[in-house]
Parts: C-alpha cells; structure tokens; sequence
C-alpha cells in the first residue's frame, strides 16, 4: 500500500509517501517539503500567530493535494513541538481541520522519542545491541534508549535548534556572551536527564537523527546525500567540538557556504551544534552514527506493524 506521513514540525511541513507492506522495508516514493518555521512565527505569549497559522492551513491543503496525486491510500498526519507547545494549539488545530480537513495528531515529546528510536531500531537491527538515539528538531532534542524496540527510557527537552535560535542567539554573527549563556543552559538542562539513563549502563552503539546532527556530520567530512542512504556516516566528539567555535565567529551567510548547510537551516546550525555537542559530553560519547530514518519512518513502521494480519 501507499502511505503517507504529514509531517508539521518546528521547520518544516514535510509529506513523505511510502510504498510498504508488513514485513517490507519502506520505499520512498515521494517527498514534498514547505519552510514554515513555526518556532519562530510564536507571539510574545507562545501562541502562533494569525499569519503562521494561514500560512499552515495553505502547506497542508497543499500536501493533502500532493498526496492524492500520487495515490496515497492513507495520509497520517502529525505535529510536533511547536504546536504542542503553542498556547493556541486548540485553535490551531481546529482551523486546520475545518478549513483542510487534517485532524493533526499532537505527538507527546516522549511518543517522538519512542517512534524515533523505532526506526533507528529496525534500521540497525537487533545486532547493534543496547542503543542509545539523539535527535535534534527545531523545536526539542529527544533521547532515548533500549535494547527492545521500546525504550527503556526516553525524554524530551525543549531543546531544539529553531527555540533556542530564536530565544538566545539573535545576533549575525551572534555575541560571544550570547553563545556562552546558551551553552550554560543547554548542558545544565540535559544533565537533568543523564542518571535516568545511566543506571542502565553504557550502550553498545549510538545513533543520531534529524537533519542538524545530518549537517554536522556532512560539515565534519561524512559522505554527502549523494553517495546514498547505505552509506555509514558518523560525526566524532572532537570533530564537532572544532565546528562549534568556528560556527560561533560564523555570519548566517558564511555558514551557508559550508558543505551540506542549506540556507534555511544554517542560523539555527550553532545552536544545534551546541545542543549536539553538550549531549553527546554529558552522556559520555566519542561518536555518533547517523540514522537515515527518524521519525516520519517510525510513524509508518508503528502503523504497518497494526494492520491485521
């Protein structure tokens, strides 16, 4: 069958339509992608505004549009942080279900996590053993980790690359006080979380999603998206710890012409390098390696696995 998963998230509204079946892998067929920032488009009182929310209603007509065109037999729809966070969510979930017809799933910051750390699970099979996932949005970083395909243990902290861009680094190139206050807080927020998942002891192999830990690799020397998904990609601690203070003295444009930074991402890409960075210290990590799949799969891969037989 052909499905898809409609995507809000902190960025982007993203439609990915998959051929798959139980049993299958997955097969990409289609990928429809719109900018809308959400995380940023928040008034002084969190809530989203008129304008964000009329430039939402358009993206998902849109994708639903694209979705029937390319037969999708099923269309599952969901949103993450920045609606989930946003103090209008009810009313912006209303609008967009009267005016399109898409009744979004609000996604738990957990259940992101969770569905993650699926994917990357049946990606790498039960042979990497004990996994522990990284995954850095716009909006939130998730951490999970297992030797199931349900986590033992999985959070979700509101540090995502678009929040904390918008909340903390608004100079070009930002001030070196700026930089040092959000590293402070970062680390002190993920330190919270490093003795729920210690007590478990250290994970055989560790995996990181999203496309800023996808950046961070491709700016480290890691393969581009050119030589396929099959590929092994891996950023080191010390690599990323070197790209953080040159991405601190960088201007947007400047990061822009670095390898694999696409100009909608490369603002938010020194904040998600301090994210990546502290994480990736606290829980003691010398490298990551790069999942192709994340969420969007997981979302199928959980659907698929509750068909009946």
């Amino acid at each position: 069958m052909r499905l898809g998963v409609l995507d809000v998230g902190s960025n982007t509204v993203h439609l990915l339509v998959m051929d798959a079946h139980p049993g299958a892998r997955p097969l990409p067929a289609h990928s429809h992608k719109a900018e809308l920032r959400l995380a940023e488009l928040l008034d002084a009182d969190g809530a989203v505004s008129a304008h964000g929310i009329e430039r939402l209603v358009t993206i998902v007509g849109d994708a639903v549009h694209t979705a029937e065109e390319k037969g999708c037999e099923e269309v599952l729809p969901f949103a993450t942080s920045a609606v989930r966070d946003a103090s209008n969510a009810d009313a912006v979930l209303r609008t967009v279900k009267e005016q399109t017809g898409v009744d979004l799933t609000v996604l738990t910051g957990e259940e992101e996590a969770r569905l993650t750390f699926l994917a990357a699970r049946r990606w790498f099979g039960w042979s990497a053993g004990k996994l522990l996932l990284l995954d850095i949005g716009g909006g939130s970083l998730e951490v999970a980790y297992g030797i199931d395909e349900e986590p033992d243990a999985a959070v979700s902290l509101p540090l995502g690359a678009g929040r904390l861009t918008a909340g903390w680094l608004p100079g070009d190139p930002p001030d070196p006080a700026d930089v040092k206050a959000l590293r402070r807080h970062v680390r002190a927020q993920i330190a919270r979380t490093v003795g729920e998942f210690a007590r478990f002891g250290k994970p055989d192999h560790v995996v990181a999603t999203s496309k800023t830990f996808k950046q961070l690799a491709r700016m480290a020397g890691a393969p581009g998206s050119g030589e396929g998904q099959y590929v092994q990609r891996v950023l080191s601690r010390t690599s990323l710890e070197g790209w953080v203070s040159k991405l601190s003295a960088m201007t947007v444009e400047q990061r822009c012409a670095l390898p694999g930074v696409s100009a909608g991402r490369a603002r938010q890409l020194l904040a998600g390098a301090l994210v990546a960075e502290g994480a990736m210290d606290l829980f003691g990590v010398a490298e990551v390696e790069v999942c192709p799949w994340a969420l969007r799969e997981g979302v199928i891969l959980r659907c698929l696995d509750h068909l009946p037989e």
